[in-house]
This record gives C-alpha cells, structure tokens and sequence, in this order.
C-alpha cells in the first residue's frame, strides 16, 4: 500500500480566544517560523506577539469562519476526499495540519499501523520555504524515524513550477476579463529577508539575478519562485510584462522582509491613478484568512481609501477538478 500525506499550514478549531491562541502558540513558537534563540523567541511570541493580536486575530477568525468551518480546513478536506478518489485502491490519501488538528503526529499514527510501502508527502505550499515547507518536513521526519518499520518516504517540495498547477492558477485566472483592470497583482506571503538569504544558495540574493531568473540554482530560493511563478502564469495568460507587479503580504514585527510590500504597492497604484486590480494569490491553493479577509476585505480598504475602486480576488484553487487532476500526476511524478 501507498499513503499519500497532503499538508497545509493550519487552523484554530474554533473562532474562539483560546483556541486562536493555542493555534499561534504552536505557529509562532516553531523555531523554523520565528527563527531566534529559544529563550528570546519564547519570551517575544508568548509575552508580546500573542498577548498584542490576539483579540484582532479572533476577529478576523470569526470573519473567516462559516457554516461548514474554518475555509482552509473544508478545502483540504474536500480535495483529499477527491484525490482519493482519482488515485484509486492502490493508494491511501489522508491529510494533516502543521498545526492543529488534525495534528500531523496523529495521522502519522494512524499510518504507522498500515504495511506501507510508500509514503508520499505534499506540503500544500508551490514555493518553497523553511518556515512552510521545511517545517512539515522536518515535523515529518522527526515523526517517521521512530517507527520500527520505515518505509520509502518521499517530499514533494515545491512544486511552482509544475506545468499543471500553472495551468490551474491560470485558468482560475482567465475567469476574469485581466484586460478590464489597470493592474494585475501577483501576491506572495511576505518572509523576513534573514530567511530568504539563508534560503537562497546563491550570492547576493538581492540582486537582480533572483529576480529575473529562476535557474537550478535558484529553485529553493522563495524570492526567485515567487516571481518565476508569476512570469510563468503571466505568459500562459498573455499578460504582458508592464501590465503586471509582483508583491508581498503578511509582515510581521520589525525586522526587514520581502519588498515590495503589499498593502504600500495597492497605494502607489491607487495615487498613479489605477482604478481596478486583479489580485492572484498563487502561494495559497486553498482560498483562508489572508486571501479571504487580508486581500478580500483589508486591501479593498486600502485602494478604496486612496482612489481606488475595486480590488478583485482570483479564488484559490481549492479542491477544483482541475486542481485534483494535476496534484495527482505530481503525486505520481
């Protein structure tokens, strides 16, 4: 039997203070997301971070929460469900949250009962990033290497350059008109830019290099895939290079991250003139807070407040037919 593991970041169980805050708890308190010296991370994320945002993340939880639950958890659920379907009997598929639950120890415990001969892992993130996919990773392997029996374990790692998931961000896409809107916004996570250099296996990261090419020197370099990935489905969208800019959200404390920033780029835009963007959000296949409320509502604010008009989301790529079909040849690639 083979076991297909999808993973994605995470959610609170509940919209309610204590669970959001044992989710950040856990987040925050990773070392490969907060990469400082233990006593110095503990004290930032337990005594300042958590106690500032907690009541403004409960909030927004309580935003992005509907009738069937948290979004990011009802979208993985569905999409496991369907690509089990498409893989058939030969292969088991189960999925797990880095944090929270379902936990990723706990569904690894229920696989170490199979007689498996292949677990296949697939952190839900097209870029690469310690603090994403290195973390599964590594939470991953801390698990299966104290089982007896250890199978033949494999990642996929990144998969931003996959021909079938572009086709899909893509597609997504060509459900608008990008002709219509002044600007099209390609939106990353943010990432401080410690992580980045760290990441990155060439020289000067900065440089223009990472950001015009994507080479095999550069395929574990977040800054590099991010904007090979928007050069990629810009092309098979037709979208001319002017007509395009590539940003970043989601900073956090003080420390410098990943520019252009987001929320300053939707005001430039706003004060040049612009008056409708077509936002994708290709580090995200399933649609959560920070499209939903930070790009959805949020950055709607911002260009509204500034001049703008309208501020449209493409959807993530959720558990759509099309996403199941190419996750399953990258499976089985």
């Amino acid at each position: 039997m083979k076991a297909v593991l999808l993973v994605q970041l995470g959610t609170p169980d509940k919209p309610e203070k204590a669970d959001v805050k044992r989710y950040l708890k856990e987040f925050l308190n990773d070392p490969r997301v907060i990469d400082y010296p233990a006593f110095k991370r503990t004290l930032l994320v337990n005594g300042i971070i958590i106690p500032a945002r907690l009541n403004n993340s409960t909030t927004i939880y309580k935003k992005v929460f509907t009738d069937k639950g948290s979004p990011l958890l009802f979208h993985t659920t569905e999409l496991a469900k369907k690509l089990q379907i498409e893989m058939g009997s030969e292969y088991l598929v189960k999925f797990a949250m880095r944090y929270q639950n379902p936990s990723v120890t706990n569904v690894l415990a229920e696989l170490e009962k199979l007689p498996l001969e292949e677990l296949i892992v697939v952190p839900l993130y097209p870029q690469y990033a310690s603090s994403s996919t290195g973390s599964t990773t590594q939470k991953v392997l801390e698990v299966v290497s104290k089982w007896e029996t250890i199978p033949t374990v494999r990642f996929v790692n990144r998969f931003f350059d996959d021909g079938g998931y572009l086709n899909c961000v893509a597609e997504q896409g060509l459900k608008h008109d990008w002709k219509a809107y002044d600007k099209v916004v390609f939106s990353f996570h943010g990432l401080p830019e410690r992580h980045i250099t760290k990441g990155c296996k060439v020289a000067n990261c900065k440089k223009e290099d990472c950001i015009s090419k994507c080479d095999d020197d550069r395929k574990y370099c977040y800054r590099s895939s991010c904007y090979e990935t928007a050069r990629r489905v810009a092309a098979k969208m037709n979208i001319p290079d002017e007509k395009y800019v590539v940003v970043f959200q989601s900073r956090l404390g003080k420390d410098p991250w990943i520019q252009p920033f987001a929320d300053v780029e939707l005001v430039n835009l706003a004060q040049a003139g612009a008056k409708k963007l077509l936002f994708f959000s290709p580090a995200f296949v399933a649609d959560c807070l920070e499209t939903i409320v930070e790009i959805g509502e949020e950055y709607q604010e911002i260009f509204h407040k500034n001049g703008g008009e309208k501020v449209q989301l493409v959807e993530s790529l959720n558990s759509n037919d099309s996403w199941v079909n190419a996750l399953k040849k990258l499976v089985i690639k």
